[in-house]
């Protein structure tokens, strides 16, 4: 299909394409944030969320299985059912971050969140209009993720601090990496995609990467620059 469109016609689709998945992305960190922010400044749900070990740790591993759900059964579920599992997963990410609510000031929070902002939307910049392939920034980037995952496992025993401030800075590196590059490969996907139900999953699962790319790297920027109350 996509040969008989002109360079034109393309560019203007893959514009279109990533107008749709920046926006969903947008929607669910608002999700995310808003959900955040409420269960922060609510005692009662604080005990229940987060005072409650066992809802606590039921949620994080109910957001892991989710998402793998929600990228392995992409291709058969529709494109509404992916909207509202991904809506859902942003939900329950606030839930469990809504910790960094309680455990650092207000100033630190929103100046970190300027920061990540501005150099996700540097890379990903990047990613979007560079000429050069960066299909080679993957597995690197991979092997160093699985890495870093290491690292904080063992670092969760050890629990030194110098350590987890070396983690967190190679984790910036990472996913600002991970941001330019996943930008370019989603903003190819719709060249394989040719009907508007595909679009829209793309378009969600295209979000779903990016948002979780900039959480972590808004994770790892807190660790390095955040004030704890």
């Amino acid at each position: 299909m996509n040969n008989f469109l002109t360079q034109d016609e393309i560019r203007a689709a893959q514009a279109s394409f990533m107008q749709k998945v920046f926006g969903w992305m947008a929607a669910a960190l608002a999700v995310t944030a808003l959900t955040a922010m409420y269960v922060a400044s609510s005692l009662n749900l604080v005990e229940i969320i987060i005072g409650n070990k066992i809802v606590f740790y039921a949620l994080i591993f109910g957001e892991l299985g989710l998402v793998i759900w929600l990228t392995s059964a992409m291709r058969t579920m529709s494109s509404t059912t992916a909207m509202m599992l991904f809506f859902a997963y942003a939900l329950m990410n606030g839930l469990t971050l809504s910790v960094i609510f309680l455990a650092y000031t207000a100033d630190s929070l929103a100046g970190t969140f300027f920061i990540s902002g501005g150099m996700f939307m540097a890379m990903s910049a990047f990613g979007y209009f560079t000429k050069r392939d960066l299909t080679s920034w993957g597995s690197l980037l991979f092997m160093a993720l699985i890495g870093i995952i290491i690292a904080t496992v063992v670092n969760m025993f050890w629990k030194n601090d110098m350590f987890q401030l070396i983690i967190s800075y190679i984790g910036v590196v990472i996913f600002v990496g991970l941001t330019a590059y996943d930008t370019q490969k989603i903003k190819e996907l719709h060249l394989e995609n040719a009907d508007s139900e595909t679009q829209s999953k793309g378009a969600i699962m295209g979000a779903l990467t990016l948002y979780l790319d900039f959480i972590n790297l808004f994770l790892y920027l807190l660790r390095i620059f955040g004030r704890k109350k």
